[in-house]
């Protein structure tokens, strides 16, 4: 099958400004388009340029610097999640992404809370993923849980795996609250994609596809994404394909190996 495919314009399409970049990625055959926060966009514009291109949009970061894994942030988490949901059913998103540490500048984890044990890090996951989940059926806004490499972009993340996000969301049972399945990431920590994918496929709600190492198109590193694609069909996975990657000449040249897929 041929997956729905988004584009992350925030790393594809820089050489534009941000709202001509719907247009740009709707002519190059995009369904969908993705982008990493809210709160510096003016969301009335967002929502004008999409319509204006016809093109969707797939979602953006719903968590900014806050943490799942913090007991104590658990209420200001929820409360600025909700500003997210608003902010996606206002420009019509279909989902936010959520992960366990705070991001700051360049994705860098603000805070590894070296301080709090294991158990206390799962337990408030946990719960504050129970409160999402929540959230998420009522306001008809999904949310994708995301693991993150820590070798190379991420360091300190408490969520490294695929297994830990999709047990979590197995045990949450909710159809709103499912995980992101980066290949790039997941290639950096596990490996073993197709495993893990006929593992947990029925648990990814959206994936992100760049290459590794550099986190370029696919063609420019080691992953045999033609595999990986059906592995995920044959997994079962429907849902789109999010290409969120820096290109490593021009964008024109990533659509391009993008369309080859």
């Amino acid at each position: 099958m041929t997956f729905q495919k988004s584009a992350c314009i925030e790393p594809m399409y820089s050489e534009l400004p941000f709202l001509d970049r719907f247009q740009a990625a709707k002519d190059d055959g995009f369904e969908f388009v993705e982008f990493w926060s809210w709160t510096d966009k003016d969301l009335d514009a967002v929502k004008a340029a999409a319509e204006k291109a016809g093109i969707g949009i797939s979602g953006f970061n719903g968590d900014a610097e806050l943490s799942l894994i913090d007991p104590e942030q658990k209420d200001a988490y929820l409360a600025f999640l909700r500003r997210s949901v608003e902010a996606a059913r206002k420009v019509g998103a279909r989902s936010v992404t959520i992960h366990s540490n705070g991001l700051g500048e360049g994705g860098a984890v603000i805070d590894r809370y070296d301080r709090l044990s294991g158990t206390v890090k799962l337990c408030a996951m946990y719960g504050t993923l129970l409160e999402c989940a929540k959230i998420a059926e009522e306001s008809g806004v999904s949310m994708n849980l995301e693991p993150l490499n820590v070798t190379t972009d991420h360091a300190g993340n408490f969520l490294q795996t695929t297994r830990m996000a999709a047990e979590m969301t197995r045990l949450i049972g909710s159809p709103m609250l499912k995980v992101l399945y980066d290949v790039y990431h997941m290639q950096l920590n596990e490996g073993s994609l197709c495993d893990t994918i006929r593992a947990y496929g029925d648990q990814f709600g959206h994936i992100h596809v760049a290459d590794a190492p550099g986190r370029h198109e696919p063609g420019t590193g080691e992953i045999n994404y033609p595999r990986v694609l059906d592995c995920l069909e044959k997994a079962g996975y429907r849902g789109l394909v999010g290409f969120e990657l820096i290109p490593e000449t021009t964008t024109a040249e990533a659509v391009k190996a993008i369309m080859k897929l």
